[in-house]
């Protein structure tokens, strides 16, 4: 396999931090075609029966598979899977930050300051690794979700693992956005949980400057938010009173909306897209509007039988709903994802559509027959974001 002398570098310097006990993880990313469902791998020092190992965790649309390699056979894994799948990996270890990017001139090697200095825990068995650290964390405190002593309080576990898991997926895509200042918008961001976790989590981990705009409608919660945002030293962080769909995202790099509920979340979506945000991440709620369409559903439907059945109409509407949003967003230039973000077991709003500016697709009249032919099977005259983007 040809390699050319940055990849092969790059992968030598992650076999030099395993051995030095330095490697804390490795991620693979911006998958290209032949990738298939394949999005990301994960990569960790892990020990097995006193054996040194890397383990792989390969991120399909709808499954993880974990598959564990001895050190030089990993690293040839990896120079093929750079060479044949991604374009862009990022090695972390406790001396610095290595990142690896390929381009029309071949690869380039970036050293950035290190993101974590503490040593990995390599037992295989070890407790998931969380990128949100409680402990002098203040604000987690004041929104309830720790002790004064930075614990996690037992009701609010869940939450605190949606507001982790949050971090853990845009961690690997912020990384990748170019870099300066970045503005992010939370569009509905209610409480202000993942808000203050994010502006943590990229001016102190990722240190980028960064000004991010919770936007929510109840004057209490602002205000609220702003004084913890103002006890915490959160200069870049503020929040702002008022809805989503009257809120201007001109200027935003990211535009996030978590259970913002029916429409709005089609609302967060146009305004992202009409500010031409790089990336755009919602976590829809409710499916109100699709919903009353297929209710009209006659007696002739093929899928008639089953959608007598209230349980069956609110998840077919759900999928109608999140996958016509998703081929709306490509049809205005972006590249979709749209997958289980979590258990349902810590929470039943747990589908994520993530979505990064691409250009100007090739299948425009494809995708236009397909969102057309969808409206027509379940008797919808206008999805509501189509009519915003129009």
């Amino acid at each position: 396999m040809a390699t050319n002398a940055t990849l092969r570098d790059f992968t030598d310097t992650l076999l030099d931090a395993l051995a030095r006990g330095t490697l804390t993880k490795l991620t693979l990313s911006k998958p290209t075609a032949t990738a298939g469902d394949l999005k990301s791998i994960d990569i960790r020092p892990i020990m097995i029966k006193r054996e040194l190992k890397l383990s792989f965790t390969h991120h399909h649309r709808t499954n993880d598979v974990v598959k564990n390699y001895a050190p030089q056979e990993a690293a040839g894994l990896i120079e093929t899977q750079l060479v044949e799948h991604f374009r862009a990996a990022h090695l972390a270890t406790t001396t610095a930050d290595h990142q690896l990017v390929h381009g029309p001139a071949g690869y380039s090697l970036k050293q950035l300051p290190p993101s974590r200095t503490e040593a990995p825990e390599l037992s295989h068995d070890r407790a998931k690794q969380r990128l949100i650290e409680t402990k002098g964390k203040a604000y987690l405190h004041a929104l309830g979700i720790t002790d004064a002593k930075g614990a996690v309080y037992k009701n609010a576990q869940d939450k605190f693992r949606q507001i982790d898991k949050y971090i853990e997926l845009l961690d690997v895509r912020l990384r990748e956005m170019p870099v300066g200042k970045l503005r992010i918008v939370d569009m509905g961001a209610g409480k202000g949980y993942l808000t203050f976790a994010l502006y943590d989590h990229v001016t102190g981990t990722l240190k980028r400057e960064a000004e991010i705009i919770g936007v929510e409608y109840r004057a209490d919660l602002v205000g609220k938010c702003n004084a913890i945002a103002q006890a915490a030293g959160f200069k870049g962080l503020k929040f702002v009173e008022g809805s989503i769909a009257e809120y201007d995202c001109t200027g935003a790099d990211v535009v996030i909306a978590l259970h913002a509920c029916d429409t709005a979340t089609d609302d967060a979506i146009a305004k992202a897209v009409k500010a031409q945000a790089a990336l755009i991440v919602v976590a829809p709620c409710c499916h109100k509007q699709i919903r009353q369409s297929m209710g009209k559903v006659g007696s002739e439907h093929a899928l008639a039988p089953m959608l007598q059945y209230g349980t069956y109409v609110e998840r077919m509407a759900e999928m109608v709903t999140d996958g016509l949003r998703a081929q709306l967003m490509e049809l205005s230039g972006y590249k979709t994802n749209l997958f289980e973000f979590i258990s349902d077991a810590h929470t039943p709003k747990n589908v994520m559509i993530v979505a990064t500016k691409a250009g100007k697709p090739a299948n425009v009249e494809k995708l236009r027959a397909a969102i057309e032919r969808t409206k027509a099977e379940f008797g919808i005259a206008q999805h509501h974001l189509e009519t915003l983007l129009a």
